[in-house]
């Protein structure tokens, strides 16, 4: 594997903490990164984006060998870890912060992620519509480092425990042939 083969994908699905977590699992994703996206504010404090004063979003950022895992299994799990049918609220963090978007980094990744939608709602894998913005990326802001592994760091903190572990079950449950051995 070479880095000219390795590719980004941007998402936004609710606290960064939970979708990190999540997709450091999968088998091909090289690196994920906990940040904000999607906002006017340069270089945005976490205070200053979770008090819902920048227009961020929580996001991740992942590198990923698409030899290995496509993009669109990324999208599969991005949709089965978190409500895409709930606008600005995953849970109890309710904002503009904690939206669903994906933030697309070429043509394909947009047309594979409006594909996946159609099939979604399609399909009526949701009993509600799906709100999931799409939109092209921009610049993604690294948040501070205590953010960065959190679920890794602290497994055993109760929002860990009570919030990322029933996704990272999940995650299990539908992907375990794309998971990391």
């Amino acid at each position: 594997m070479s880095d000219q083969t390795l590719e980004l994908a941007t998402f936004a699905n609710g606290c960064f903490w939970c979708t990190e977590a999540v997709f450091q699992r999968l088998e091909g994703v090289i690196e994920v990164k906990s940040g904000f996206t999607g906002g006017k504010i340069k270089n945005p404090p976490y205070r200053e984006v979770v008090m819902g004063r920048t227009g961020h979003a929580e996001a991740i950022q992942l590198t990923y060998d698409p030899a290995v895992v496509d993009y669109k299994t990324l999208l599969y799990v991005f949709f089965s870890t978190h409500d895409p049918t709930t606008l600005n609220r995953q849970g109890y963090d309710v904002g503009e912060q904690y939206r669903s978007e994906i933030f697309y980094h070429d043509a394909n990744q947009k047309s594979l992620a409006e594909s996946v939608i159609s099939e979604l709602e399609s399909d009526q894998i949701f009993q509600d519509e799906i709100v999931t913005k799409l939109s092209e990326a921009s610049m993604f802001y690294t948040a501070e480092e205590e953010h960065q592994n959190f679920y890794n760091n602290f497994t055993e903190n109760r929002y860990c425990q009570l919030v990322i572990e029933p996704k990272l079950a999940t995650l299990r449950k539908k992907f375990s042939h794309q998971l990391k051995s």
